[in-house]
């Protein structure tokens, strides 16, 4: 091969590459086609953005805290027992509040009630376990709200997406190519991508997050009726 020959590859072999680096660039990122949308659409993933954010938030915040609520010591209700039959009601109250969980507010509201009749001390228990459970599945609403309502905001932006390109369209004076119509339509899915994208992540979460939660309740439900039996047990 001669110099010339090689001189006239190599140039080549750099146009080839230019030319597929400059069609690299041209496929946009999700960050380009944000930056490039309308007003309305800058406006509707805006928003599913503070919802994926609001969403990420209460599946951390209520995970960690559904799991410590079910953190309790398995020796925690033979402690109460031990207590409760030697006469040692302060010791098992004392106990209760050093465990941060509902099922220990529960006994010892339970404790608090001992020689009133037992529906009075079961019917205590259960108000306590009500306010608890509230207090548990707090925001969980919130989080069913946004898997529901993300795909429907998504779907809006998109519509209203489709309606500014096909109004742009019709303005246009020459002929509408195909990078026009798809230009405006990629920008018009972007919104149902984001609204899809966010809806999984809140469903997702809510999911787990309702089954941290019936963890809970079943604990709640074995220490009252532990306690209850504990109550109705015989002297020794």
């Amino acid at each position: 091969m001669t110099l010339n020959a090689f001189l006239s590859a190599f140039f080549f072999l750099q146009l080839v590459t230019t030319q597929e680096g400059a069609a690299a660039t041209e496929s946009k990122s999700l960050f380009d086609i944000v930056l490039g949308s309308s007003v309305s659409g800058l406006v509707v993933l805006t928003i599913l953005f503070i919802l994926s954010i609001v969403a990420v938030y209460i599946i951390i915040e209520r995970y960690f805290t559904l799991s410590r609520a079910g953190q309790v010591d398995h020796n925690f209700m033979n402690s109460i027992r031990a207590s409760v039959e030697n006469g040692n009601l302060q010791a098992a109250k004392a106990l209760c509040q050093s465990v941060d969980a509902p099922m220990a507010r529960m006994v010892e509201k339970g404790l608090d009630r001992i020689g009133k009749p037992l529906d009075d001390i079961n019917k205590s228990i259960e108000n306590v376990g009500n306010l608890e459970l509230l207090k548990l599945e707090k925001n969980l609403s919130t989080l069913a709200s946004i898997s529901g309502i993300a795909p429907m905001i998504g779907l809006l932006g998109t519509v209203i997406g489709l309606i500014i390109s096909f109004q742009d369209m019709a303005n246009e004076k020459g002929t509408i190519t195909a990078q026009t119509l798809s230009s405006g339509i990629y920008h018009a899915l972007t919104a149902t991508a984001m609204g899809l994208f966010v809806s999984i992540i809140a469903m997702a979460g809510y999911n787990v997050l309702v089954n941290k939660l019936d963890e809970v309740i079943f604990k709640m439900e074995n220490t009252a009726m532990q306690f209850m039996d504990l109550l109705q047990e015989p002297s020794r």
